[in-house]
């Protein structure tokens, strides 16, 4: 996402800005120790978007001392949690991939990820313990839902749930938690309101899901150049994301059509390990409804996320919060 050149001198203050986090990120993933650097420092060194700790900058604007250390603490801090938690992520989905290079697990082991991991996580609660005890309590209670949404997508339904309810939760839990705790910390580092901090958070928790939505579409429509990844990895590897979830709910319903009865044979039966079979079913995706669908609650979501901007002051930064919320289900990776 652009800053300097849409949004003059609050572009090129957050742009600076982004520049001293990243230093400020690679000293907190380095370790002294040789033998265990290469692991906690391997996905920092492979890039990201870096979108919880733009958000960070952004509503810090929002309070009278956006400059302030605890500012760059706290996105450095949000950026080292997603950062951990992606190593997690990858030995529980057996990712062969991320952000364009080997997963962690497969270049170091599952062990070492892990432990990799909760390395990270445990400086960025160094981080927030020096932020002080609210710092800390939402830290902690955003931790809790990151684990709270794994386990749920890892134990699956319980009986009588709604897949989707379901699916959505799952989201909102792992990634709409992080994206409001940003949001969140940014005004109360700058020393912003409690009231002001809420809305931004309300806002970042419905832009999370919306955000994932996406990337539900983008696992099927964008190519693996751009994204790291083999489209269609999430249907390799088992994994029902909301396309297919959408596929299921028509079929229990009796309404499924004769192309989407195609898809699901395909995903039950075809040997998905296969490139060509995978390229087959992904190729028939990408031309079903389900996907149009996916997209559309994605700009749901974002626009409930943005209604919350009502209670935020005109200017560079509402608007800033906007484009923020369409960027982050228009992107193509």
């Amino acid at each position: 996402m652009s800053t300097s050149n849409s949004l003059g001198a609050l572009g090129d203050r957050l742009s600076t800005r982004m520049e001293r986090v990243e230093s400020m990120l690679d000293e907190h993933v380095r370790m002294d120790d040789l033998q265990i650097d290469p692991a906690t420092s391997h996905l920092a060194k492979a890039g990201g978007k870096r979108l919880r700790p733009a958000l960070v900058f952004l509503t810090s604007e929002l309070g009278p001392d956006p400059e302030a250390q605890a500012v760059y603490d706290s996105a450095v801090a949000v950026e080292l949690t997603h950062l951990a938690s992606l190593y997690h992520d990858d030995v529980m989905d057996e990712a062969p991939m991320r952000r364009g290079v080997e997963s962690a697990q497969l270049a170091f082991s599952n062990t070492v990820a892990i432990l990799a991991g909760d390395i990270l996580f445990s400086r960025a609660s160094t981080i927030v313990a020096g932020l002080g005890p609210r710092s800390v309590e939402l830290h902690a209670t955003m931790f809790e839902r990151l684990c709270t949404g794994q386990l749920h997508e890892t134990i699956g339904l319980a009986a009588g749930d709604n897949p989707k309810d379901h699916y959505l939760s799952v989201l909102a839990d792992k990634t709409g938690s992080l994206i409001a705790a940003s949001a969140r910390y940014g005004v109360l580092s700058s020393g912003g309101s409690e009231d002001l901090a809420e809305i931004v958070a309300q806002y970042g928790e419905r832009v999370g899901v919306a955000f994932q939505l996406a990337d539900d579409v983008i696992d099927i429509m964008s190519s693996g150049d751009a994204t790291g990844k083999t489209p269609g990895t999430d249907l390799r590897e088992g994994v029902d994301t909301m396309p297919t979830i959408l596929l299921r709910e028509r079929a229990a319903a009796g309404t499924l059509d004769d192309a989407g009865a195609q898809i699901l044979d395909r995903l039950e039966n075809a040997d998905l390990s296969s490139d060509e079979a995978l390229e087959e079913v992904v190729g028939m995706l990408r031309k079903h409804a389900v996907l149009e669908e996916t997209q559309e609650m994605a700009r749901q979501w974002m626009e409930s996320g943005l209604a919350y901007l009502d209670g935020v002051p005109e200017g560079d930064v509402r608007d800033s919060l906007t484009d923020y919320a369409h960027y982050s289900i228009n992107r193509t990776a």
